[in-house]
């Protein structure tokens, strides 16, 4: 099972992400000239803006995550069942409408 999170170590680690996430939004629009000159070389470079929207949706996400807990606003838990019947299968009828 996984760790679950207090209010109060979601709501630090909400800060932090939050910091990260501003300080991310804020380089990625203060250096957007020289980032799309960089990926417009080619080759590795073209795969650039892939890894900055994956770091972008990480730190997003970790934030907003993390958001939810310090609000107490939690997934629901499922628990899982077996099913041990087996279903049948429709019998196939002909009908002929007179």
């Amino acid at each position: 099972m996984a760790h679950e999170l207090t209010k109060k170590q979601a709501l630090v680690r909400m800060i932090g992400f939050g910091i990260a996430s501003a300080a991310v939004y804020g380089t990625v629009f203060q250096h957007a000239n020289a980032f799309t000159e960089m990926c417009s070389r080619g080759g590795f470079y073209a795969a650039m803006p892939i890894a900055a929207v994956f770091l972008v949706s990480y730190v997003h996400g970790g934030f907003a995550s993390n958001l939810w807990t310090a609000l107490g606003i939690n997934a629901k838990t499922q628990t899982k069942t077996v099913q041990a019947t087996q279903t049948k299968r429709p019998e196939v009828r002909a009908t002929l409408n007179a």
